[in-house]
């Protein structure tokens, strides 16, 4: 199986609506590990390392978000998987 990694940010109206733990339980659905949190310039960043259609669903779902979210911009940097989580997790 394919796998990859991808370092994600989110802009718009992100914050206050969910998005960090609704990202968390798709991830946690899909089998993804890594981590989301918000930025204080109103941003969300996130981690993702999976199977490769685990990942791309995830970030087509961050390019619509939770209800109540107004997605304007997603930035993907593509990144050497690592293995580097055991679960996914929202960081503070």
């Amino acid at each position: 199986m394919a796998r990859k990694r991808a370092h994600v940010f989110v802009s718009g109206w992100v914050q206050g609506v969910f998005f960090r733990s609704e990202t968390r339980d798709l991830a946690r659905q899909l089998g993804v590990t890594g981590w989301v949190r918000n930025l204080w310039d109103g941003r969300v960043e996130a981690v993702f390392e999976g199977e490769d259609w685990a990942v791309e669903r995830l970030l087509a779902w961050c390019h619509r978000g939770p209800r109540g979210a107004e997605v304007t911009n997603v930035e993907i940097a593509y990144e050497d998987y690592v293995g580097e989580y055991d679960s996914f997790s929202v960081r503070y």
